[in-house]
């Protein structure tokens, strides 16, 4: 298939040249980067002004839920922009006010009251001031192979590498290790073991830290970028038993995980848990305009029923974002996107990931659900070693690089992060098009496999 262009390689010269003199890019070094210029999207594709077009398995940064440019958002916010383009945060608007509506219908339990941010890094920072303010303590329990952003708390709760450049002594956060049964730091070898041992640990973690000063424990409900690691049975609910053991305030990040990506609303839905706070951002508008927010218990705002909370954004329920908010939630409900994402993981994705791990030596694990799936790659499946060492960077990941060039010359944006690559398409990409990319990834793992011993 062609793109909706015509190829124009000078009218993409020239958006790479004002790129790389004006733009300063994130998680970068500026002068070893060659972003690609995007001439357009739609739906799960997307091409470049040389009429390349590739089938995006990234999901942009995982926030296209719904795919690129899909009318009715689109027509939302052009409606809303002519309508009301902005307003305060400290006025009611009618639709700021449908948007809380029913995102807090589609939270679990008695998560109804919503603080709107402009992404997920800024619900994190505020649902952890909520935590702290609510309890009195100051503590923060996070784990180890997790991202919660890369604002100033978000980044020293933040378990990659992304944290270390900017970690600060990580003031009030304590790290521990979440279940991970492929790679035990329990030596666990079933996922009940792996499940009973890092709850042991998580609470011995507790005993010696002082449980009267922990705030908060924050854990993504499957972890994304880290490796979308599922938790196994009973982890989670055995989380929220300590936390209402010791007065802890329990937090979900769902930046990553919500509004459909799972085959859920939200993936507490899975593990029947309700949690303190939930975060939030991303799918909520497939990321056409910026919003986020923390989903909020009763008893936690009750809290600030008298006692003024101590906190606020300039453009917290943006009109614009909150319209395409609405308009995405009634396009995942009307045309049932999260019923087809369970349908995707369960029927398409999953039972072809785990073909390709039969036959390409280098996928040493399969996981997720959904259509939130990661593939383990490794240099030798016996001992589990990674295809490339924690954190490469240069000749180190050459095997992980031509994995990617590979893909994406078979036509296919992978979304890779160390050893892994993740298999996340739009939530409504269809049984074609995702076998279309799964193909081509096979294609592309028989260069990965070339660097297996």
């Amino acid at each position: 298939m062609t793109p909706h262009v015509e190829p124009d390689p000078q009218a993409g010269a020239a958006v790479k040249a004002a790129d790389r003199a004006h733009v300063f890019h994130s998680w970068s070094a500026q002068g070893l980067i060659d972003p690609l210029a995007v001439a357009g999207a739609e739906g799960s594709y997307f091409w470049d002004y040389d009429g390349n077009r590739y089938l995006d398995f990234t999901s942009g940064l995982v926030y296209t839920n719904i795919g690129y440019q899909h009318p009715k958002v689109v027509a939302a916010i052009q409606e809303q922009a002519g309508k009301l383009a902005t307003f305060a945060p400290a006025f009611a608007v009618d639709v700021r006010s449908e948007a809380a509506r029913l995102i807090a219908e589609r939270t679990p339990g008695d998560l109804d009251k919503i603080f709107f941010t402009n992404g997920g890094a800024e619900a994190v920072e505020n649902a952890v001031r909520m935590a702290r303010l609510h309890t009195g303590r100051h503590k923060v329990l996070s784990a180890f192979r997790s991202y919660h952003g890369a604002t100033s708390t978000a980044i020293n709760l933040t378990g990659d590498p992304r944290r270390w450049a900017s970690d600060t002594g990580s003031a009030g956060v304590v790290r521990f290790w979440a279940p991970f049964l492929y790679r035990s730091p329990f030596y666990a070898t079933t996922e009940a073991e792996e499940s009973a041992r890092a709850l042991q640990h998580l609470e011995d973690t507790i005993a010696f830290e002082g449980p009267a000063t922990i705030a908060a424990i924050i854990l993504e409900t499957v972890p994304g970028t880290a490796g979308i690691m599922t938790p196994p049975p009973g982890y989670l609910a055995g989380v929220r038993e300590i936390c209402d053991k010791y007065g802890i305030v329990m937090v979900l990040d769902e930046v990553m995980a919500g509004f459909g990506r799972t085959g859920k609303w939200f993936a507490a839905e899975h593990f029947d848990v309700v949690p303190d706070l939930m975060t939030f951002a991303k799918g909520v508008n497939s990321g056409y305009v910026p919003l986020g927010g923390v989903a909020i218990s009763a008893e936690i705002a009750a809290t600030f029923d008298k006692r003024p909370y101590p906190g606020g954004l300039t453009y917290s329920g943006h009109p614009l974002a909150c319209a395409a908010a609405v308009a995405t939630i009634h396009v995942m409900e009307d045309e049932k996107v999260v019923e087809h994402a369970a349908h995707l993981g369960e029927k398409v994705i999953g039972p072809a990931l785990r073909e390709l791990a039969e036959r390409h030596p280098s996928v040493g694990e399969v996981r997720g659900l959904g259509v939130f799936w990661a593939l383990d790659l490794v240099k030798n499946k016996e001992t589990r070693e990674p295809l490339v060492p924690y954190n490469a960077a240069g000749e180190a990941n050459a095997p992980m690089a031509a994995f990617g060039a590979a893909a994406k010359k078979n036509g296919l944006w992978p979304f890779i992060n160390m050893n892994r690559t993740h298999v996340v398409p739009a939530c409504n990409a269809s049984e074609a098009e995702v076998k279309e990319g799964l193909a081509a990834l096979d294609a592309a793992l028989s260069v990965a496999d070339e660097h297996t011993a």
